[in-house]
């Protein structure tokens, strides 16, 4: 049985139902993960430059835009295990440029910046009230890593009751082989994996 076959017997893959309250979360595409002079980043200048499309959009029509990055105060670095296993994250201190957010997305100042210090988007922050709070019922998340925050951010999302879609080419990653793995995984058990092409024309024609 080919892989295709054996997840549609499993009943995965099936197509993610799309709300009329869309919100974006654009995960930590914050200087240390979007500028290679940092070990931590990867090229993500054409991924930002869909997701300002989107977020351009998005926000015009008055649907919520918000922006995820991980900061530490120094003195949080010795005490967090995660900090113990991925180590370059203990450069993403806070009030560095590494953890502000990349100008090229095209933040704005009405959009919402959400301070994480793990993977998901949504654990030990305020990024659910935020949606909650604005009515959303559908997340559109892009940003960076794909197998890592991203994915982290799309399964908590799921799980706190949103139709999740994210865009394959708004999203970064430092290697091919996870940044592929993940998406084919998140299609089939959590979201839509779709393009920026597709998102775009279903802003609009909300």
């Amino acid at each position: 049985m080919s892989q295709e076959a054996t997840y549609k017997a499993a009943g995965f893959g099936v197509s993610v139902p799309r709300g009329t309250r869309p919100g974006v979360v654009v995960v930590d595409f914050s200087y240390g993960f979007t500028d290679p002079q940092y070990p931590t980043a990867s090229d993500a200048a054409v991924q930002m430059a869909n997701t300002k499309r989107i977020c351009d959009l998005a926000r015009s029509k008055g649907y919520p835009v918000i922006f995820t990055t991980i900061a530490y105060h120094p003195g949080e670095l010795d005490k967090l295990p995660w900090l113990k296993k991925a180590t370059g994250m203990r450069a993403l201190i806070d009030g560095t440029r590494l953890v502000e957010i990349d100008a090229a997305t095209g933040i704005r100042p009405e959009d919402a910046i959400v301070t994480k210090k793990g993977a998901s988007s949504f654990f030990g922050s305020t990024l659910n009230a935020l949606l909650t709070g604005a009515g959303v019922d559908t997340v559109v998340v892009t940003g960076a890593t794909t197998s890592g925050c991203v994915r982290a951010t799309v399964v908590d999302g799921v799980q706190s009751g949103y139709n999740v879609l994210v865009p394959r080419d708004c999203c970064a990653d430092r290697a091919q082989a996870p940044h592929d793995a993940n998406l084919y995984d998140m299609a089939q058990k959590y979201a839509d994996v779709t393009d920026s092409a597709d998102v775009l024309d279903w802003l609009r024609s909300l």
